[in-house]
């Protein structure tokens, strides 16, 4: 099913020339999560909505030169802005929808997400797709710089039950799309979500 992200390009399109300058400090938590999934060289792995690329690097320098790093967003502001900051040059962007990915089944060994899940339309539906794309045993990172009860704060609002991130919101939904989480922290300069693909 198609869906309308007029709302989701607006408010990313006019804040993609500016998104990293407003972030300065998040490269290494960036390389620390990715670092944590444990990539080898030569894997294929995807940052769905990669936004200006900010995990691009860190990927590339996992799976080394024999991997492949793919960055796919639906703004495509957010994807010049990956281009002007060279981003390109370690991964092949793609403008597309997580939720209909231009990829075959079992073509990744994992997916790395920061920031995704609040954005998602369906997520149990939008994880299966990304479930698709990877093999079994593969990984899936969900990421954010930083933790729930921090991110709440920053936006000015209070977490509530049926926030999609709270562990016990977030581990069904997984299960149901395919993945079966590994681990979870969720602290005040992070948020990382593990989970493996099952059979």
């Amino acid at each position: 099913m198609a869906h309308d992200h007029t709302h989701v390009k607006e408010f990313f399109g006019v804040r993609a020339a500016d998104w990293d300058a407003r972030f300065p400090d998040d490269g290494p938590a960036f390389a620390a999560a990715v670092a944590g999934m444990g990539l080898r060289p030569g894997d294929s792995v995807l940052d769905a909505g990669c936004g200006t690329g900010r995990a691009l690097t860190a990927l590339r320098k996992a799976v080394g030169s024999r991997g492949t790093v793919l960055g796919a967003d639906l703004t495509p502001e957010m994807l010049a802005a990956a281009v002007r900051g060279g981003r390109d040059a370690v991964g092949t962007l793609l403008l597309a929808d997580v939720a209909r990915l231009p990829l075959r089944p079992r073509s990744l060994d994992a997916v790395f997400a920061a920031g995704l899940i609040a954005h998602l339309p369906e997520p149990a539906t939008n994880l299966r797709e990304l479930a698709r794309v990877v093999r079994p045993g593969g990984r899936l990172a969900l990421f954010h710089p930083v933790g729930r009860a921090a991110l709440a704060a920053r936006q000015g609002r209070q977490i509530t039950p049926d926030d999609l991130r709270a562990e016990g919101m977030l581990r069904p939904l997984l299960a149901g799309a395919g993945w079966r989480l590994l681990s979870y922290v969720d602290e005040d300069d992070r948020f990382l979500a593990l989970a493996v693909r099952e059979d």
